[in-house]
């Protein structure tokens, strides 16, 4: 435990120089494939020598068998207990030896995976992941822990508003679809699952046909290509994922959630846009001068500077890989959630018809673009992210390059038509608080 004491402490040194990385200019994304036909998009960097790797296997919540959501959340917990010839306990030990970071998590569309180590360390490293990926135990007292420590979580939301307008919501948009279901599960639900349920959905999801990989740090592609093997070579070739059809958003509704509390919270749905569509930038434009820019937006603007309505609101596209929107929500005083809605409709009626300015299109502009580096590319871990959710949305190895392109080529009557296209449905509206006055 001494030897990982001090690669630990080698570990804090080196993250404290972890925000020195090459600037988005000077960053070049090589695609590597590996001989089992695996492959990753690469960021070489040698400023530190530490090596940030993310993953993704398509197939999340989704994949739930009805009657035991919360799987795929409880397999997330587990990929770290335990693997091959080795208990919980010893796993944890070799990782902490080898100084290994690995996390697992789950969501909609996809479970994710990452692991951070030392560059000296990458053999041990990959060695282990390669272990939790191909043979984790799913041993019955880590289940039992983890599933504990998640039905613990879904106790205390039992009492949270918050917690249980959001389940509404969900149900309320998307009626049978998964999407409607938790992503945590029930008490009922993950009390049916088994050891032999975990291992079915390991082996069904844990597939080399679905797998996005993002590497960042000092490691080269041919060094990246043997790695990629000695991971992933030997998973299953392809996955069995269950067919999931396209959920249409329930709008034209209102939900009221009776709960006596001081503020009420205000959701509103609109449609959404496609991130393959082509007017993708002149929605997310739009929905920047409209909600998106936190301090500059017409919402922000008319609800919170001009009238003092509410202390924050924000409205933002939802894409998910079966369905999108766009969402406004706010909170505000119980007894004024007429008045901050009547606003909010205003504005939105106001940007359906009219459109940003070319001022507000401007400023936007440059918004977006100047700050992607900032909340995407700002440390290896963040710019592996960003690997892989580029591989999943399509968007082509060169997206960074044409990103500023694609931005600055839209038009005011771009905008226009994007928000005629999505604000001029009637919204579903959910108002969470107190049981309005007959």
């Amino acid at each position: 435990m001494l030897l990982s004491a001090c690669r630990s402490g080698i570990i804090v040194l080196i993250l404290a120089f972890a925000g020195v990385l090459p600037s988005q200019a000077a960053m070049q994304i090589q695609e590597v494939k590996s001989k089992s036909g695996v492959t990753a998009w690469l960021v070489e960097d040698y400023t530190v020598p530490m090596i940030s790797m993310r993953f993704a296997f398509k197939g999340g919540s989704t994949q739930d068998p009805a009657g035991k959501e919360g799987l795929a959340n409880l397999i997330t917990g587990l990929m770290d207990e335990g693997a091959g010839d080795m208990d919980s306990a010893t796993f944890q030990e070799r990782l902490d030896d080898v100084g290994l970071e690995m996390r697992f998590s789950e969501g909609r569309d996809a479970l994710y995976g990452s692991v951070r180590m030392l560059a000296e360390a990458k053999d041990d490293g990959f060695d282990l992941l390669s272990l939790a990926l191909k043979a984790p135990r799913f041993d019955q007292a880590p289940i039992d822990r983890i599933r504990a420590q998640i039905v613990s979580g879904i106790v205390a939301d039992e009492r949270d508003p918050e917690a249980l307008a959001a389940i509404a919501w969900a149900e309320a948009i998307y009626g049978e679809h998964p999407y409607a279901r938790r992503d945590e599960g029930t008490q009922a639900t993950l009390a049916t699952v088994t050891s032999a349920d975990l291992k079915e959905f390991h082996r069904r999801t844990f597939a080399r046909d679905n797998l996005y990989v993002g590497v960042v740090g000092a490691i080269d592609a041919k060094a990246l290509a043997e790695v990629l093997d000695k991971v992933f070579g030997d998973l299953p070739g392809k996955a069995s994922l269950t067919a999931v059809s396209d959920a249409l958003p329930k709008l034209g509704q209102e939900v009221r959630i009776d709960y006596n509390l001081p503020q009420a919270s205000v959701w509103l749905a609109y449609p959404g846009v496609e991130r393959s569509d082509p007017a993708f930038f002149a929605a997310f434009l739009m929905n920047h001068v409209l909600g998106g820019g936190t301090f500059s937006s017409r919402l922000f603007n008319e609800v919170r500077e001009k009238r003092g309505l509410t202390y924050s609101i924000g409205s933002s596209l939802v894409n998910n890989e079966y369905s999108t929107g766009l969402v406004i929500s706010t909170a505000t005083r119980s007894d004024r959630v007429e008045e901050t809605l009547d606003i909010i409709r205003s504005e939105v009626k106001r940007m359906a018809e009219e459109g940003p300015t070319p001022e507000e299109l401007e400023r936007a502009k440059k918004y977006i673009i100047g700050a992607y580096a900032i909340n995407n590319l700002d440390s290896s871990g963040s710019i592996a992210s960003t690997l892989v959710e580029l591989q999943l949305d399509n968007l082509g190895i060169d997206y960074i390059d044409r990103r500023g392109g694609l931005i600055n080529a839209v038009t005011v009557d771009e905008a226009k038509a994007a928000a005629k296209r999505l604000l001029t449905a009637a919204p579903a509206v959910m108002i969470l608080g107190p049981a309005a006055k007959p």
